[in-house]
């Protein structure tokens, strides 16, 4: 009976056969246990269609006998390397190409499962000769070269050992949805970064600007014409300095930007600064970017505008007078004759509602008479000077119009 042969060339003797060559077949054989078991090779791939690895009956060197293959040659596309229906063996296959192509790992015929060595990498595939028409190929990759696998996953926390992770322009993190968390962005020159710091009990967390310069803006940039939120949304949320220093809010980095200072420390200001001619709003009202005349008082003038003026509507009392002078309006003047007669001289040009108040000080004006010039304009109705003859007289004078000029406010 003839001698057969594995789908891997290894001859299986028949009882009696190879009478003087038992020997030198059986070494052939171990042989090619031993290249099975162990052995490497290089194997060619073909750039223009299939490279078929075919088996050696009884003979040492067929690539397909050898445990560890890798492929070369230079390729301008995906190739095909195929192994018979009937191996069933474990391969370590390197795709040692140039080109970038990839090699997959198929049984020469069927639509069993192949095995695509990905270029430059290594890895073990099961060839299985599970079905006679459809074998089937399954890939392991290694461990070490995570992008060979779409799907990884850890079995435990990832220690970065003192290394970084490094993130291509505009990737990130994905939540386990596949949807996106976290989005780098990348700039080729980049000095300066965030710095995130967790803390202990009691002590805030911390989101820093760190880098290469010395002084540097945090920026957070909303989208579109989004806001910029701070708080939980389900209690009051305070904005506050670091430390015993002042809060400014300003605009464009201070350029061309009113001020509004909040002073750190005991009955501290809060200093709002304005641009240039600019004014403080204050409830839809624009007030004085200046300080009045003491007295003064603040007006409307009924379209929210506010300015600084004289107070009327009261009388102004003046220092005790004795001589003569020329009255102003809205004044009270305590008229002191006891020297001498004088005159009070009322105001030139007076307007509707002007008053001017005269006592007698001393209680002398029946002796020493004050005069009220009328200064061209009537007083009750008469074109003449008024004269005061009545011990401690006191009254205010309140103008009308050019017809009755001065009138008494009270009789």
């Amino acid at each position: 009976m003839a001698s057969t042969y594995t789908p891997l060339g290894v001859e299986k003797m028949a009882t009696g056969e190879n009478a003087g060559t038992w020997g030198t077949k059986t070494n052939t054989n171990l042989e090619i246990i031993e290249q099975i078991s162990g052995g490497y090779t290089t194997q060619a791939v073909s750039d223009s269609g299939d490279t078929t690895l075919s088996v050696s009956d009884g003979s040492t060197g067929a690539t397909l006998a050898h445990r560890v293959i890798e492929f070369t040659g230079s390729l301008t596309g995906s190739r095909n390397v195929t192994i018979p229906l009937d191996v069933q063996d474990f391969y370590i296959l390197k795709n040692a190409t140039s080109g970038s192509q990839t090699v997959v790992f198929k049984y020469v015929t069927g639509s069993g499962d192949s095995a695509t060595v990905p270029n430059g990498k290594t890895v073990i595939v099961y060839a299985k000769a599970d079905d006679g028409t459809n074998p089937n190929i399954a890939l392991q990759a290694f461990g070490g070269d995570v992008v060979d696998d779409t799907s990884p996953q850890l079995g435990g926390d990832l220690d970065c050992n003192s290394y970084d992770i490094l993130f291509d322009d505009n990737t990130g993190i994905r939540d386990d949805s596949d949807n996106e968390q976290l989005t780098f962005q990348k700039t080729s020159s980049a000095v300066n970064n965030f710095e995130m710091t967790n803390q202990a009990t009691g002590t805030s967390p911390t989101l820093a600007a760190v880098g290469g310069d010395s002084n540097i803006d945090m920026v957070l940039v909303p989208k579109g014409t989004g806001e910029t939120k701070v708080g939980t949304g389900a209690a009051t949320a305070t904005v506050t300095s670091s430390g015993a220093y002042d809060l400014t809010l300003d605009t464009n980095s201070g350029s061309n930007s009113g001020v509004i200072t909040i002073t750190d420390g005991a009955n501290g200001n809060i200093a709002i600064t304005p641009n240039g001619s600019g004014a403080v709003v204050l409830d839809g009202l624009s007030w004085p970017t200046s300080d009045g005349t003491a007295n003064y008082i603040l007006k409307t003038d009924g379209s929210a505008s506010l300015s600084w003026t004289e107070m009327s509507g009261g009388t102004s009392w003046q220092a005790v007078q004795a001589t003569g002078f020329t009255a102003a309006a809205g004044k009270g003047y305590f008229c002191n004759t006891t020297s001498a007669a004088f005159t009070v001289t009322l105001p030139a040009s007076p307007s509707i509602g002007d008053e001017v108040t005269v006592v007698d000080y001393a209680g002398t004006a029946d002796t020493n008479n004050i005069t009220v010039g009328r200064n061209s304009l009537k007083i009750m109705g008469s074109a003449a000077d008024l004269t005061v003859a009545i011990e401690r007289a006191a009254f205010t004078l309140v103008y009308s119009d050019s017809t009755y000029g001065w009138l008494l406010k009270d009789k």
